[in-house]
């Protein structure tokens, strides 16, 4: 995606995060993050874009705390969220072709934008879901997100970070995700890690459903019976309970 499309993205879902949580109760917990009440989860996205931001233009900042975080009152938090996103959406133009500071290497700073629209969307749905609002998310969006998860899957650095994805490892066993519109991703469980490429073939089991609800159930933000799964049930379940963001 260009950064024109990055940067509709996130202002999209920055807005809709915002309006889901307008009006809301700050200390409410927000059942798909368990361990954070709506004040924090408001404070991680503005905190979250601002770190970004920062990185871009001055290079890796100790990764904040959400709990930490001051987004104001819930009056200030719809203009506090939006001032973080443009922060961001200015910052990564900026930068030009010079590359950033990211926890796979030097990249374009236009990897941070995507991060963090890709963040801010499943964090949306989390808002949404906690406030029994309405949350959609435009197909490419939402493809381009389960493209985003499984590249940081399968780049080699990310057992580093967090060794409970070694968990993902196999001996050549396959899992499709396919949508209603045909577009699919396959992957491939490796002794070296995951591999994947964008199509469509027999696999070993395989998740098939409309892009958001593919979207959430990969994410657990919707349980597995909001998609049809074939083929080896327990490897489908085996890669849910080990893929959590």
């Amino acid at each position: 995606m260009d950064i024109a499309r990055l940067t509709e993205g996130l202002h999209e879902h920055t807005a809709g995060f915002a309006k889901a949580v307008a009006g809301a109760d700050p200390d409410a917990r927000v059942p798909t993050c368990p361990e954070w009440p709506l004040r924090v989860l408001v404070g991680h996205i503005g905190q979250a874009h601002r770190w970004a931001a920062d990185i871009v233009r001055s290079g890796p900042t100790l990764l904040p705390d959400p709990f930490d975080a001051d987004p104001g009152s819930p009056g200030e938090w719809s203009d506090w969220l939006h001032k973080g996103a443009a922060d961001l959406a200015a910052a990564v133009p900026a930068a030009g072709e010079s590359p950033v500071w990211t926890f796979f290497g030097p990249r374009p700073a236009a990897f941070w934008l995507r991060r963090m629209l890709h963040d801010t969307i499943v964090h949306n749905a989390d808002a949404a879901l906690a406030t029994a609002t309405t949350f959609e998310v435009a197909p490419d969006l939402a493809a381009d997100a389960i493209s985003e998860w499984l590249e940081v899957l399968s780049d080699p650095v990310t057992t580093t970070l967090k060794p409970a994805f070694a968990a993902l490892r196999g001996t050549g066993q396959t899992l499709q995700f396919r949508t209603d519109t045909g577009v699919g991703w396959l992957i491939t469980r490796t002794p070296d890690g995951v591999r994947w490429a964008h199509a469509t073939d027999t696999a070993d089991a395989t998740l098939a459903g409309p892009i958001r609800d593919l979207l959430l159930v990969l994410t657990r933000r919707l349980p597995a019976s909001h998609v049809t799964i074939s083929g080896d049930r327990e490897l489908a379940d085996h890669w849910l309970a080990h893929t959590a963001a």
